[in-house]
């Protein structure tokens, strides 16, 4: 067997630990899927077979592999404005409705991987107040968490290259919220940043410290959990939703019989949720 290579009972035992630890659920033919995010791990960590890493990986002494592991199991591409409806719909629907409130409005990116989601839900809601210029006066937190402790420190950052940019950021919005910074990198604007703040989070725990929120992205994170634990999650959530305030899914995700506290608002395009 080739040492990029797992056999059976290997990789069963990885979809168990995987699970186990962030809820992600591997099917039974994944096993390119492993080797592709893993095999980098056997040079760092001078490990000389897929099969050691994975057993090693397996014991709770070893935090940093376990970590590692995570972080490139669980790191996902992601583009500024993603599909775009839930920003125009931020701007059009939801900001109106919420901007009555005399308390701040508060919003959490559940996946923020390298920073693109909050930053753009920060960006739409300047763009909403300088239209709006009285709206939000008490401010507006957004929180941004990832179970990636590596993803989040880039969040932090805020720093990206020209790709990065390139999907799904307009000129016009580089121009406006981001300047020139070191090797041909860009900076994500002060008067963005200072919006919004990060943390790690394993959607599995509790969200009790969290806090209370008016508006909830937690996008294209449930299609890769099991039924039980997306009902886990989409309940925590609701806990930590304010009443009659919102949650957006991805577009191929669904509350349909895994949560009844939600009425489902169907928009041209899109579809939003709004707690009851």
């Amino acid at each position: 067997m080739s040492d990029r290579q797992l056999d059976d009972k290997s990789y069963n035992d990885f979809r168990t630990f995987l699970e186990q630890q962030c809820g992600i659920v591997l099917g039974e033919n994944k096993q390119y899927l492993v080797k592709s995010r893993l095999a980098p791990l056997m040079t760092t960590f001078k490990i000389d077979s897929l099969a050691s890493l994975v057993t090693k990986t397996l014991s709770p002494a070893e935090r940093q592999l376990r970590a590692a592991v995570i972080d490139a199991m669980t790191t996902n591409e992601t583009l500024w404005f993603r599909d775009d409806y839930p920003f125009e719909l931020l701007k059009n629907k939801i900001l109106p409705d919420l901007a009555q409130r005399k308390t701040p409005l508060k919003i959490w990116s559940a996946a923020s991987s390298s920073g693109q989601e909050p930053y753009s839900i920060a960006m739409a809601v300047q763009e909403y107040q300088q239209a709006n210029p009285r709206a939000f006066s008490m401010g507006v937190q957004i929180v941004g968490t990832d179970i990636s402790t590596t993803m989040l420190e880039h969040c932090k950052y805020g720093h990206y290259d020209s790709l990065a940019l390139s999907r799904g950021l307009s000129d016009e919005r580089k121009r406006k919220f981001f300047e020139p910074s070191d090797n041909g990198m860009w900076k994500i604007k002060d008067s963005v940043k200072k919006m919004v703040s990060f943390r790690q989070l394993n959607l599995l725990n509790s969200y009790s410290l969290m806090g209370r929120f008016d508006l909830v992205f937690c996008r294209n994170v449930l299609i890769y959990f099991s039924p039980e634990i997306k009902t886990k999650i989409l309940s925590q959530i609701s806990g930590v939703l304010n009443n009659n305030c919102y949650l957006f899914l991805g577009a191929s995700e669904s509350l349909s019989g895994l949560n009844q506290d939600f009425n489902m608002i169907r928009c041209n395009p899109g579809i939003v949720y709004q707690k009851k």
